[in-house]
């Protein structure tokens, strides 16, 4: 008979070990290459192929340090009301009609919505739908007729007639070349509506893409209702966002987000159609302007230059890898300090309301002793007492 075997005590060859220890190696040396090191070649040899290639930023505007106002409010969030909550859905721009006391805003579903200022931010009785835009609408602004002007990124710049809630366009492209996203509004005294196209490139939805790559894309555009004419002011600008007409109509201000400044464009005068810079090195990035007819413009900026943004600013690999994110992760949680400044008529920073808490913060405008700031998400417009939740002198300015 044959002897049986113990497999407690069984000892294999040598030539067997080497074989199972050669097999291991081989089997370990195939789970490495297909588990890390070819996913990564894979990834790098895409990430060089794809057509998506950042910019530099200009140098000079990126290397400039963050200004400081004189005062400042970094609990804006503590004394600040919601207003109209749960009536308003991503209330981007807001405008004033002090002759009827109603706030007038844009909203993500498309709705145009007018709000009732009242003593009390409570209750949601003066919240009144108007008309739905079928797009996003952004910047609003009042013409002479009580009648409201809209940049709607989706449709272009469209013309709502408060009593028959009409939707008329007025004009969606200039030089032969669609809008793509309009911005900001604003109206002269002599009815030129003036407003930005922030990328002629990419939509609103994808607005994130034209900020990571970096390129010029933006215009200043004008349009006169008396004649119908479309004029191209200014282009190759930074994401072209909010626009304010100077109170003696001499400029225009038009702020360029990315770059952190708003700059003047000559309307009338011996310097008409020339540029000059109004404010920089903003301690945010700038959306909506409004004038506040007392010697201030409220400048809404969505977020502080956090070191994440700074970080993907100042490298286009970054960006290019942020973008690769956005696209199918999703946006990344990247801002932070929203709030709004006030600017006097020379372009000098007088206070700065901001929260860490807040975000994407795209219009401010003052009425009476009341801050109103709309937003990008938001489910209602803030409303803060600047006269209880003052901004104080900073530490720089004492």
């Amino acid at each position: 008979m044959p002897e049986s075997t113990n497999l407690h005590s069984f000892s294999p060859s040598r030539s067997s070990q080497k074989t199972a220890k050669t097999t291991t190696s081989t089997s370990s040396r195939h789970l490495l290459f297909f588990t890390l090191i070819l996913p990564i070649t894979l990834a790098s040899i895409l990430f060089r192929l794809d057509p998506f290639q950042p910019a530099h930023f200009p140098a000079e505007v990126m290397s400039r340090s963050i200004i400081t106002a004189p005062a400042s409010n970094d609990k804006m969030r503590g004394g600040s009301k919601a207003m109209a909550e749960g009536h308003v859905e991503g209330p981007e721009d807001l405008v004033y009609d002090a002759a009827t006391g109603f706030i007038y805003t844009g909203c993500s579903d498309g709705w145009i919505k007018r709000v009732m200022v009242k003593e009390s931010a409570a209750g949601d009785s003066g919240v009144e739908s108007l008309v739905r835009t079928e797009g996003r609408p952004l910047g609003v602004a009042l013409d002479r007729n009580g009648d409201l002007v809209v940049a709607d990124s989706d449709k272009g710049l469209v013309k709502v007639t408060i009593r028959e809630g009409k939707i008329e366009l007025l004009t969606d492209e200039v030089e032969g070349l669609k809008f793509k996203l309009t911005d900001g509004v604003d109206i002269a005294e002599d009815g030129t509506i003036y407003f930005t196209d922030a990328s002629y490139k990419y939509s609103f939805n994808d607005f994130m893409f034209d900020i990571l790559e970096g390129k010029p894309y933006g215009r200043l555009i004008s349009y006169d209702p008396a004649t119908n004419l479309t004029s191209l002011l200014v282009s190759n600008l930074y994401f072209a966002n909010g626009v304010a007409v100077s109170p003696d109509q001499q400029f225009v201000i038009f702020c360029e987000t990315i770059l952190r400044r708003c700059r003047k464009y000559y309307i009338k005068g011996p310097k008409k159609g020339s540029i000059e810079k109004f404010v920089e090195n903003m301690p945010g990035y700038p959306d909506n302007i409004h004038y506040d007819g007392e010697g201030l413009y409220w400048i809404a900026l969505s977020s502080s230059p956090t070191y994440s943004w700074q970080l993907a600013l100042r490298y286009p690999i970054i960006r290019k890898a942020v973008a690769r994110i956005v696209k199918y992760v999703g946006k990344p949680d990247m801002e932070k300090n929203g709030g709004a400044v006030s600017v006097d008529l020379e372009g000098n920073l007088k206070a700065h309301y901001y929260d860490a808490h807040f975000s994407l913060i795209s219009s401010a405008i003052k009425i009476g002793n009341h801050l109103y700031c709309g937003s990008l998400h938001y489910p209602f417009i803030i409303r803060l007492d600047l006269n209880k939740y003052p901004a104080l002198p900073t530490a720089a300015a004492a």
